[in-house]
This record gives structure tokens, sequence and C-alpha cells, in this order.
């Protein structure tokens, strides 16, 4: 006994402890480097993930002030600009930076700019610092190396600064309005921010995964800890080196993590990239994004509450403990208050507590559910194996309660972003193909008359088979009623004739006849936007100032509009004023049997002009389609590895957790059942367990798919998505959870094929549960 009284000696810990810890992963390597490796897979996706959402944040602010409406300097005669133009602008000192748009016979559109004439902008604008950066071509290049490129389409912009005057251009140039990307930077938000939610889905999904690991490591190790307290180490030395422990594992296993993420990032950023470029006329600059130091602080932080919660906060969590019905009370009071909130919340932050709530809730409800269903049928069952096999389940679910909520979680998600994936693919599919009806769309040129083109068009109709044509005017009008004479602008899309290429748009809510009444000037439709920002429905009246003249119009329909953030009206565009200011005019045009090339040349002839700027719809549309399917390829891939991790852990888990209970299951062959029939009875249980988290996760994913697109989206955006749920999925889900079952199963009967010892006690198996 000489040497007992140095394991209480102040040396002892400092010496032994460590390797007295590490002893626990001396005996389970695999323990550890699965613990490893699950902080390494969950670090990677989440960094990538925020990765490229921080790039494409950075992405959208820069070009939003890169392509942002300006001035361009178009000629009075109506041709194409040139170098030349360039050339004799500057000559005259007018600020000008040629921005041309080219389009090569194979690969994405490329913008050739000169850096040093976008100086001339003012420092700190918009210009200099969006494009004061290396012409890598991912799309800027230098605009000599752009004019060499051999393209089918080339177009020449000559932009100036808000402040320029048409009194300060030489003679026969004036100024126009330029927009190098369309109106859909909401489309864009609503993008980044479902990704971004699903970046913090996926940090709840990676906490609880490991945090049961970890729990499951300390439950083997109990006896350890209770060894060190006799040999006299204080509890909280103990948890002092565990913490320093579970730091370094984190810093050995997060910084790999970060590192394979940004791999991750950049092995999907080019087609991530090409997806925002293509439909959002957004690139994905090299080098933008988050660098080092928050994802690793970021996996710390998760890592260590994870996994050392308990630890922080023993003591409130010994004084506050509840018993089992108060827990189930507040866990439904929780999912309650969720469901209320998210319903009425005003504003995003409140939906997210909402959302935070009903997750809380349901974690905490559902391995207590399932648990008391499976003793309620066990106490109704006859069958002796039936009652056995129902209260294993109850212990089951008990000890690996984390690991599956993870998985319900998961799968929730997987739920909601397939559903919302698919709505916003069918919906905005259906949009584009309602918004690009017509084959052509035609510019009409500035100072020109689009009556002339419209009866040349309107006389080739008889003689023509196919033509389907209207105006486009587009303009602004104010909001105006007696408690509120100077009320918002809104935009003005007023077309003619209210044609076939319109009638086909799909209406929110609609009056009868809708599309009758507005081509005879009864009245107007609105978008959703307008709708939901001032409390407009079918019927209602609205008041609109069209250039000087105040009308009280009736809402014939209110029709979807995706992406945009401002309100619209629809109207007839032969109702507008003769002083209504036009902003915009152009032709819709679907040439038949008459031929594109024969359109163009009679409407070159008309207005007097040698181009006319002219646009494939049909060509759009295919780029477009193409651009959604890659973006949401990503959002799938994500979603795809979280369920994959979840799965992982849970087969992790139940291996360690079969492997302690294999003696308890041996006893069943002791007691006269065949192997084979043991292996039955563990194969319907573990089908039992996946199958319940599968069903109890369906109403989960299915109510998060509803908040998402009825309460995030257009408090966040103004504009909502149709609800639709897609059965087909949920099939797919059932075979990957049957999947999953049977690979637990697999691993419960190689475990009754290995020797086990019996443990000395009930209390010596995790939880102390038979």
């Amino acid at each position: 006994m000489k040497g007992l009284p140095s394991l209480f000696s102040p040396t002892f810990p400092a010496l032994f402890l460590p390797r007295a810890l590490l002893s626990h992963y001396r005996r389970h390597p695999l323990q550890l480097l699965a613990l490893a490796a699950m902080i390494v897979i969950a670090t990677m996706l989440w960094t990538g993930m925020n990765h490229l959402t921080s790039q494409a944040r950075a992405s959208l602010d820069q070009s939003e002030r890169a392509v942002a409406q300006r001035q361009q300097v178009v000629r009075d005669d109506g041709r194409a600009l040139v170098v030349e133009d360039f050339v004799s602008l500057r000559l005259a000192g007018v600020c000008v930076m040629p921005w041309l748009e080219v389009t090569p016979e194979t690969g994405s559109r490329l913008v050739g700019i000169d850096p040093l004439a976008a100086h001339c902008f003012g420092a700190g604008t918009g210009a200099s610092q969006a494009l004061d950066q290396p012409l890598d071509g991912k799309p800027f290049v230098d605009v000599h190396a752009a004019a060499s490129i051999s393209a089918r389409d080339s177009h020449l912009y000559l932009l100036t600064p808000e402040t320029t005057q048409t009194t300060g251009l030489p003679g026969g140039y004036y100024l126009k309005t330029f927009s190098a990307s369309p109106d859909t930077g909401e489309l864009g938000d609503s993008f980044v921010l479902n990704l971004e939610a699903l970046g913090v889905l996926v940090l709840l999904i990676t906490a609880l995964l490991l945090r049961s690991v970890y729990l499951l490591g300390l439950a083997q190790r109990r006896d350890s800890f209770a060894l060190l307290h006799r040999f006299g180490v204080p509890p909280g030395r103990v948890q002092r080196w565990l913490a320093l422990e579970i730091l370094a594992l984190s810093l050995v296993s997060v910084v790999p993590g970060v590192w394979l993420g940004r791999w991750l990032a950049a092995g999907l950023g080019s087609g991530f990239g090409e997806a925002l470029d293509g439909l959002f006329d957004i690139p994905l600059y090299a080098g933008q994004g988050q660098g080092w130091i928050t994802p690793v602080l970021v996996m710390l932080a998760v890592v260590v509450i994870a996994c050392l919660g308990d630890l922080l906060l023993l003591r409130f969590r010994e004084r506050f403990s509840l018993p089992l019905p108060a827990r189930a009370a507040l866990a439904i009071a929780l999912l309650a208050a969720g469901l209320a909130m998210a319903w009425l919340a005003p504003s995003l932050p409140w939906v997210f507590i909402a959302v935070a709530l009903v997750f809380a809730g349901a974690g905490w409800l559902t391995p207590a559910a399932i648990a008391h269903l499976a003793l309620w049928r066990a106490g109704r069952s006859k069958a002796p194996l039936a009652r056995w096999r129902f209260r294993e389940l109850a212990v089951l679910v008990r000890r690996l309660t984390l690991p599956l909520v993870a998985l319900q979680f998961a799968l929730a998600m997987v739920l909601a972003v397939q559903a919302l994936v698919t709505t916003f693919e069918d919906t905005f599919d259906r949009w584009l193909g309602q918004r690009l009806e017509a084959a052509y769309y035609i510019e009409v040129p500035s100072r020109t008359d689009g009556h002339k083109a419209a009866a040349w068009l309107t006389g080739q109709q008889a003689s023509a088979p196919g033509l389907q044509w209207h105006r486009v005017i587009r303009g602004k009008a104010q909001l105006a009623d007696a408690e509120n004479p100077g009320g918002p602008q809104v935009d003005v899309l007023a077309v003619a004739p209210v044609g076939s290429l319109v009638r086909a748009w799909a209406l929110l809510e609609a009056a009868v006849q809708p599309w009758g009444a507005l081509a005879s000037g009864e009245g107007v439709m609105i978008n959703e936007q307008l709708a939901r920002r001032q409390n407009l429905g079918v019927g209602d009246s609205v008041q609109l100032t069209l250039g000087a003249q105040p009308r009280a119009l009736p809402v014939l329909g209110v029709y979807p509009d995706y992406g945009r953030p401002v309100g619209e009206v629809l109207l007839n565009a032969a109702t507008l004023p003769d002083n209504f200011d036009v902003r915009f005019e152009s032709l819709s045009v679907t040439p038949g049997e008459l031929g594109i090339t024969q359109v163009t040349s009679a409407l070159e002839q008309i207005w007097g002009v040698n181009e006319l700027s002219l646009r494939d719809n049909g060509t759009i549309r295919e780029l477009a389609t193409g651009v959604f399917d890659q973006t949401f390829a990503l959002t799938r891939a994500m979603t795809l590895l979280t369920l994959i991790l979840a799965a992982s852990a849970l087969l992790m888990m139940g291996w360690v957790f079969f492997s302690a209970r294999a003696w308890y299951f041996r006893l069943l062959v002791v007691w006269g059942m065949q192997q084979r029939e043991v292996a039955g009875q563990l194969l319907r249980l573990a089908l039992l367990v996946t199958g319940g988290i599968a069903v109890l996760a369906l109403p989960l994913g299915i109510w998060l798919t509803w908040v998402l697109v009825h309460r995030i989206n257009p408090l966040a955006f103004g504009w909502s998505l149709p609800m639709a749920v897609y059965p087909v999925f949920w099939l797919e889900l059932a075979v990957l959870n049957l999947a999953i079952g049977l690979s637990i199963a697999a691993l419960m009967r190689r475990q009754l094929g290995r020797p086990v010892v019996a443990p000395v006690s009930a209390s010596a198996l995790m939880g102390g549960e038979r």
C-alpha cells in the first residue's frame, strides 16, 4: 500500500489523470475515430454551405452596385454604338465607361470593361468599387479582349454617372436608363436565405449528433470517474480535463473540416457561380466569402456547447430537473406556443423563434411519446414476445433519444427543402412560360412611335396565320385615396391588345371573366406584393394617378409576380391618358408564318433605324430552366449529406448500444428461441424505431414547408409559393428509413454471433435498464 498515498498527492492529477481519462479511447479507438470523423464531416458540410452562401451574399451586394440601373449614352439616329463613339465622348470630356456584353459561340456571357474609365465615376461609388478588381474572365474581362472574341452576339453600352446631364453631351447623343440585369434580386435573396436557414438546421442536427455520441462515451466512463473520485480526484478537476480533452479534439478535427469545406465549396462553386450568374446575373466573384476564423470559432462553439453543456450547467440541471409528466407538459406547451406564434407572427424574427420552439417541443416530446405508446401497447398485448418487443422499443428510444431526434429533424428538413425546391421549380417554370409566352421580344427604340408598329402588325394578322403580338408599356403611377392623396408609387405594366399571350396567366384571385373586363378597360389587375401591402382583393377599388389624372379602378384579379419587391398594376394600354410618362416600350411577338426576319425588317423601315434590340425568349427560357436544375441540385446534395450524417450517427449509436445489450438478447436463445427467430424479432424492433421516427417526421416536415412558403417568404419578400406536397418523395424516404432499419438489424444480428459477458448487475448497463 506504499504506492497508494501517491494517488492522493498533488502530482497525481498532473501526471496520470490525462492518461487515466484517455484510457477509455485506448479501449474504444473506433469511438474516438467516429467522434472525430463526425466533427470533420459536420464542419465540412456547414463550412462548404456557409462559404457558398457568404460568397453569394457578397456577390449579390457587389453585383447590385456594379449593374444597378444607371444612365447610358445613346445615339440620336438610333444606330448602334461603336468604339469610336466612346473615343469621341472621352475626348469631349464626358465621363463614360464602356460595357461590352459578348456571348461567345460556346460559353457563358462575358462583359468587357475598362477599369481605368470607371474611376471617373468618383471614388467610393458603386461602379468604381465593384469594378476595381482583377479581370479574371468570371465574368469581367478587359474590353479589348472581349472585342476580339468570336461571338454570336455582342452589344456595347456607354455608361455615365447619375450627375451627367444631356446638356453636357456633344450633338447627336442623349441619355437613357440602363440596367445590366433583370429585376430578380429578390429571387436571389430568397434563394440565399433558404440556404442560410438550411445551414442553421445543419448546425442544430450536428449539435444533437455530437452530443449523443459524446454522452454515450461519458456513460461508458462513469465507473472510471467514480474510481478517480475514490482516489481523491475532485470532480471539478475531472470536468476541466474533459473540457480540455474535447477542446483539443475539436481543434484537431475542425481545422481539417474547414479546409475540406472550402475545398467542397470550390468544387461546387463553379456550378453554383454559373447558376447565380445565369439566373440572377450575379457573378460569384473569386476570393470572396468568409475566411478561416469564423467557421473555426462557430464549429468550436457548437462542439463545446453540445458536448459540455451538461458539465457547464450541471448545478442548474440538477436543481431544476423536472419529473416526466412536467417535462411532457412543458414540451406540449412549447409546441403549442410555437405553432400559434408561427401563425400570428408579424415579422421574420418571431417566425424564427416560433420554428425554434416547435423544434424544441417536438424534439423533447417525440421520444417520450414513442416510449409511452410502446409501453401502452405492451400492456395491451397478450403475446409474450410482443410485450417484450414493445418494452424493448421503449428502452431503445430512451437510450437513443438524441440520434433519433436528429434523424427526425433531418428527415423533416429534407422533406421541407424537397417540397420547396420542387414547388419553386414547377411554379417558376410555369411563371416563366407565361411571361415569355411570345417567341420574341423587341425593344421599341427611343423617340420612335410604337403606334405605327402596332398598326402594321394589326394589318398583317389577316394574311399571316399564327401571328400573335401585343405592345408592352411600362411606367409609374401613384396610389392615392381620400386619407392619403400622395401615396406610394407603383409600377405600371400596360398591354394592348389584351390577347392570347396574356390570357393564359395564372391568377391567385379573379373576378368573373377578368381578361374580357381588362380588354374592355373596366378595371386593373394587381400583383401579389401590392395586394398584400395594401390589403386589396378582387372587387376592391384602387385609386391610381396615371399622369395627372386620378382614377378609381376595380381590381379584376391578383397575379403572382415572383422576385420583384415592388407593387405593380396591369391594365389595358388603350386606357392610358395621353400625358402618361412612358418609361419603356416593347413588343412581344410570335411571328407564325410571317417569320421574324420579315417582322424586324419591316419595323426597322417603319422606325428608320438600322438595328433592333431583339431577344429570343425560347433561348432565355431554356437557359433559365437549366440553371434552376443546376442551382437546386446543390441544395438537394446538401440536404442528402445532412441526412446521411444523421443516419450514420444513428447506426453507430445503435451498434454501440446493442453491443452493450447483446448478452440480454442472447437470453432469448437460452430460453429456447432459434437464433433466426431472435434475428427476426430484432429486425421488427429496428423497423419499429426507424418507421416511428419517419412517421413523426412527416407532419413536422409538412409544417416546415408551410412556414417556408406561406410565412417566411411573404414576410421577407412579399410573395409566396403555392403549398404542395409530394407523396412519391415520402415513399423514397420510407425506403431510405427501411434501409437504415435493415442496417441496424444486421448490426444487431452480428452482435448475437459474438461471445459476450453478462454484466455483474443491471446498473452496469447504460441507464440501468433491461
